[in-house]
């Protein structure tokens, strides 16, 4: 990526919604390499989407845990089908595969601190592949939308 295409990300970044023609003026280009750019940058799949940041309450998603899970046996096969498995929750909103004493840690989120509680007995711990886990409540929650790049080593 060159300084445009910094300048452009770092717009849709800061405001997805706003017009190609407000991104154009900001970054100082015409609309259409305005344009022709983010295309591109779709292309290369440097932009991934665009999305909604919606308050989990209005979902009816009022509590949030980190769970930490150790699987065996440990195998590709077990590593993807349990990733697939998790995915598929309607509960899980992330799924890390970590490396560590954890094999992975999901991002869940329950109506309450009793959904989260079935979810984890009833669900979770069904699963064979599973030899441990271990929740960690959220009690408030940072994410960073517009990371800067960081500099090449």
């Amino acid at each position: 990526m060159d300084e445009l295409d910094s300048a452009i990300v770092r717009e849709l970044q800061r405001d997805a919604r706003q017009s190609n023609r407000d991104i154009a003026r900001k970054v100082g280009v015409a609309p259409s390499t305005c344009l022709e750019r983010t295309r591109l940058l779709r292309e290369r799949g440097v932009i991934r989407g665009y999305h909604a940041d919606i308050a989990p309450a209005a979902l009816n998603r009022g509590v949030q845990a980190l769970v930490s899970v150790q699987v065996r046996p440990l195998s590709r096969v077990v590593i993807d089908n349990f990733k697939n498995f998790a995915g598929a929750l309607p509960e899980v909103l992330s799924v890390f595969v970590m490396a560590g004493s954890d094999d992975f840690v999901i991002h869940v989120s329950a109506q309450d601190n009793e959904h989260l509680h079935a979810f984890l007995v009833d669900r979770l711990s069904q699963r064979k592949e599973i030899v441990g886990f271990r929740t960690s409540i959220i009690f408030q929650h940072l994410a960073k939308h517009d990371p800067a790049p960081l500099p090449k080593a």
